[in-house]
Formats: structure tokens, sequence, C-alpha cells
């Protein structure tokens, strides 16, 4: 079968090994003659799949024990209400930086839960740039930011400095790159773009910031509980932990973050050096906020999009089509995409320019 190139911007690619250990789970999970679908969650089996699961996220990020870590479900949609649910307090406020779509989503359910207030926005310019230079308050209840912005391809090259407690949705660039996380309060990251499939949510938190909203909480969006549970408080989403522990493990036994963050830094090179230089492609992000993970441009010419789009079928790129806010092209390249299909998509580029510049 040949190898197709994918783009896709989420459920994004994962490693092949971690696909067949997975598929073979599947059959015979841990010489049970079981599958991994149909076992207790409650097994000893199990146990360990979720036990590992939460030690490396916590290892890679270079953590100690004032931080717990949650597989939930919902998605990173449910955390945009979960978070204020615990971290607004009844007489308080939460500060917002709104860089798109998620962040959108994410202030419009806090304002549910009360008191919101968007401190830095780069809706003005359609959200191709990351706001900079904004005061941080210090009187809010926490400081709610999105690193990687997957629909307009911008990105935090660096994080704000804040006094409150800093809230990060990685979803999209989670273990892309090294980030200092002691400096976040709390972090939650869907893992289908870089860690896992669908249907599984890590939510990483620092203990001593729970237990103050003065508000009675509901059990099943409440942190505290589900810490005490062990992620296990109800059924977890068994099979995409499992998978999320299998590409924790790719990751680590390759050399960890900061081996995948350089091999992340040549494949944006090199797409965004195509972009630049070659007359029928044009970027939509402010070049110094471009994001690593999803590369978003335009066509020049578009009458020419049926064109192009037939060129990166021959080569058998896929799911480079851009998000319908914004149009044109969007290359994701996740962690498990490798570097010679981002090669294969400037050449193409190449192919193109030649043939109709």
């Amino acid at each position: 079968m040949s190898k197709v190139h994918n783009f896709s911007a989420g459920p994004g690619i994962l490693p092949i090994e971690v696909l067949k250990q997975s598929a073979e789970s599947c059959i015979n999970f841990d010489n049970l003659n079981l599958s991994l679908l149909e076992i207790s969650h409650r097994s000893k089996s199990y146990d360990a799949v979720m036990d590992e699961a939460r030690f490396l996220i916590k290892e890679l990020f270079g953590v100690g024990d004032e931080y717990e870590v949650l597989y939930l479900g919902g998605g990173a949609s449910m955390q945009f209400a979960m978070v204020p649910y615990n971290l607004l307090t009844e007489n308080g406020y939460a500060a917002y930086v709104n860089t798109g779509v998620w962040s959108t989503k994410a202030i419009k359910e806090s304002k549910i839960i009360g008191n919101t207030k968007v401190i830095a926005s780069s809706e003005d310019k359609k959200f191709s740039y990351i706001p900079k230079g904004f005061e941080v308050p210090k009187d809010a209840d926490y400081l709610h930011i999105t690193s990687n912005n997957t629909i307009y391809g911008t990105q935090y090259k660096e994080f704000p400095k804040s006094d409150i407690p800093l809230v990060c949705d990685m979803s999209s660039d989670i273990f892309s790159r090294t980030v200092n996380a002691q400096d976040f309060a709390l972090i939650y990251a869907g893992a289908q773009k870089n860690i896992g499939p669908a249907g599984s949510t890590m939510v990483m938190i620092k203990k001593d910031i729970l237990g103050k909203t003065g508000r009675k909480m509901l059990s099943m969006l409440d942190y505290q509980i589900h810490i005490k549970g062990g992620s296990m408080y109800n059924t977890p989403p068994v099979f995409p932990v499992y998978v999320t522990l299998l590409t924790l493990r790719w990751l680590k036994q390759h050399g960890g973050v900061s081996w995948i963050e350089k091999i992340n830094q040549q494949k944006a090179d090199l797409l965004y050096n195509e972009i630049d230089k070659n007359s029928l492609f044009v970027g939509t992000a402010a070049k110094e906020d471009r994001s690593n993970m999803n590369a978003c441009f335009l066509l020049s010419k578009p009458e020419l999009e049926a064109e192009f789009d037939k060129l990166a079928k021959e080569a058998r790129i896929d799911g480079i089509k851009g998000h319908r806010d914004v149009g044109g092209y969007r290359a994701s390249m996740y962690n498990a995409l490798p570097l010679e299909s981002v090669q294969l998509l400037v050449d193409v580029m190449k192919a193109f320019e030649a043939k109709y510049a």
C-alpha cells in the first residue's frame, strides 16, 4: 500500500508503531487473550496503563507531585466549562486572551459560570497574530490562553508572565516543544492532535489552586473528585488513554520533547521558506507568530486551486484543505508527521510554480 502523507488538522497523524501496537491490543491485550476493549477498567492490567499514562505526562513536562494528571472525556471543549467551574470564584473574575475560535468558545463558557474579562484579542485582524504587551491583572482568579491556534496558524512563542494562575489550552502543540510547565497552574489538551486519538483529554493541575470557588460542586465537573478517583470516578476512555500511553512512550523512547522540537522546527522552516519564496502562495499568519504545527496559506491565484489539488492528490498528500473560516490550505505538522512528508509537499509546490507561474 502506497504511503499517504497525512497533514490532517485533527484527529491527526499517529506513529505507525503506535497504530500497530494499539491494533494488536484490540485482539490480545497484555497477554490476557482478551481485547483491551472488553476488559474491566478496574483490572490490574488497566490500572498499570492509567498509572503510567499519568506518570509520563509529568515526566515529560518535568513536574513533581504538586501536580496531578487526569484523563477525562468530553474533549477540550468540556474543559472550557470545567476550568471556570473549578477556578472562578463567586466574587472574582477570570481573564482571557482571545486568539481564535477555540478561545472564543472558552470565553463563552466562562461567562456562563461567572465574571469574565477579555484582556487582549487579535480579532481585529481576523486572529492573524498573537497579542503582545498586554498587562496581566493581579486580581483575577486566573489567566487563560490558547498556546496554538489550529484554524488561523498562530502560536505563542513566549508565554505571558503571570502572578496569577496561568491556564493553557495546549491541545494542538502539547509536547511539540519544550516549555517550563511549572509556569502553568493548569494545562489541558485534547489528545487527538499530538498525543493520541480522539476521545480523551489530558488535564494537568497544580493541586493548590483547587477548592476555592465557594460553590457546591457537581461531582462529574469537579477536578478534586476526579483526582481522588485516579481519573476513574466513572469509566474512563479506556482505548484512547492506552493509545495515548503508547504515543507518550514513543516520544520518550526517541529522545523526548527536545528531540521532537528540533524535527518540528526543521519541518516548519522547510515549509515556510517555500511559502515565502514561491510566487503562487502567501502565508496568512504574522511571520513572528507562525505556528510550527499548523501552517496556513493561500494561493495567489485562487483560480488555480483545482490544479493544485490535483497535484497534491497525485502525490498522495491528504488533509491540507484549509478551515472553512479561513479557506486556502493548512498543513498540520504534528509530532508524528515525518520530515519527508513536508519535503514532498514542498516539492509539489515547487513543481506547481514551475508549471503555472
